[in-house]
């Protein structure tokens, strides 16, 4: 499975970017998620969603921001941001889980995508 990530792009705070992940392959039966990595951190998790789009999750600093969604039928997710501010900057990473994203690792990781929010 090969992950492309994309929509990343230069905001200023208060705005929004809308990043999408598309697939080689299906991953309709697959759970998501997305991740962000800032020069010299560690990649840190950032929203994940079941593989039926029934049931999401996200880390506490961006709950009532962003929304993580899909459309199976396109193999596409999609990370909506909305007011961000220039702490969400970094490179974003789309995921794939052969298992729950509930107690797994992501297996497959896509190129990223940057995201620059400037103040």
């Amino acid at each position: 499975v090969q992950l492309q990530a994309s929509g990343g792009g230069l905001v200023q705070a208060g705005g929004s970017l809308r990043l999408s992940c598309s697939a080689s392959g299906t991953l309709q039966t697959r759970d998501m998620g997305w991740f962000r990595q800032v020069a010299g951190k560690q990649r840190e998790f950032v929203a994940a969603i079941i593989w039926s789009g029934s049931d999401t999750a996200y880390q506490d600093s961006v709950k009532g921001r962003f929304t993580i969604s899909r459309e199976n039928s396109k193999n596409t997710v999609y990370l909506q941001m909305n007011n961000l501010t220039p702490e969400d900057t970094a490179v974003y990473f789309c995921a794939l889980y052969r298992g729950s994203y509930y107690s797994n690792s992501p297996d497959y990781w896509g190129r990223g995508t940057l995201v620059t929010v400037s103040s």
